[in-house]
């Protein structure tokens, strides 16, 4: 009977842990792929001449020749590429930002 109330207690302590832990790393991963995707972004404007302003689309413009493939966000969301001034967003929101 014991063991199984220190067990408990134990879990008590480590399932919230286990989750901010997992979401933290979600943030973190996603955080990066809109930092890739600012970075192609970048790289794609450099060599193709065009403004700070002009439209970008990763399906077309970024794929193969500046990513492998297409970034998925991990906790399901969408990322919106924009302009090549704007900063990509994922759908989730939240922590999920590029600076």
């Amino acid at each position: 009977m014991i063991v199984v109330l220190i067990i408990g207690i134990l879990l008590a302590i480590a399932v919230p842990n286990f989750i901010k832990t997992r979401e933290t790393t979600r943030s973190k991963s996603c955080m990066e792929n809109l930092t890739k995707i600012q970075g192609a972004k970048e790289m794609w404007a450099m060599d193709n001449n065009k403004a700070a302003t002009a439209a970008v689309n990763a399906a077309t413009d970024l794929v193969p020749a500046y990513l492998k493939k297409l970034p998925e966000c991990p906790s399901g969301g969408t990322y919106t590429e924009g302009a090549v001034n704007v900063t990509p967003t994922c759908s989730v929101g939240g922590t999920h930002k590029i600076d």
